[in-house]
């Protein structure tokens, strides 16, 4: 994959290619390595340009996140709408999460970091990603797989469960099979045995 200094670019995409490359970044050197001079450097452009779209590092670290959130509720609601079935659906989106830590490691951990006064659009972006989760949650309680006394609540736990084996993948602490066992252990726990559908 080509840096961003090696993507053309037109008046208009520059926030993008400034994304891209911040990805690119976070990937290979994690969130310090993020520099706004060193990503107009890369661009191409003056120091002051990427100032137009990130009025600071908190912005574009923000913007990061968004991207993040907004990329794993896409991955998550297409593995949800490709499994009618409910176990299936259900580990079906449990393997996008934790699939999700070991290959952006670093993106899921800035998506995870408590940021202040996070702008409208990734306060969205975050309202829609727990909604994936929240509506396959209630799908089995109302369809009676696994009746919850508190679907909301238990909504909160699956997503600390899969972000605990998500950051032991990410984190190198398990292999992705260890994981997939996990994922299994999960389903159970939370939608029933496989014969009890």
């Amino acid at each position: 994959m080509g840096s961003a200094a090696d993507k053309p670019f037109h008046h208009g995409n520059l926030r993008a290619v400034l994304l891209d490359r911040a990805h690119e970044v976070i990937r290979s050197g994690g969130v310090d390595a993020l520099s706004l001079r060193e990503l107009a450097r890369d661009a191409g452009v003056s120091h002051a340009a990427p100032r137009r779209h990130f009025r600071d590092r908190h912005a574009l670290v923000n913007a990061l996140a968004e991207r993040g959130f907004e990329l794993m509720t896409r991955r998550m609601s297409d593995a949800a709408t490709a499994h009618p079935d409910h176990r299936d659906r259900f580990r079906a989106l449990a393997e996008v999460f934790v699939d999700f830590a070991a290959t952006e490691p670093a993106l899921l951990d800035l998506m995870f970091t408590k940021t202040v006064d996070p702008p409208p659009s990734l306060t969205e972006a975050v309202r829609r990603f727990y909604e994936v989760s929240r509506r396959v949650v209630l799908d089995g309680h109302e369809a009676g797989v696994r009746p919850l006394a508190d679907p909301e609540r238990t909504q909160m736990l699956l997503i600390a469960t899969l972000q605990g084996i998500a950051t032991l993948v990410g984190t190198g602490r398990i292999t992705s099979e260890e994981a997939g066992v996990l994922i299994d252990d999960t389903t159970t726990l939370f939608v029933g045995p496989a014969d009890d559908r």
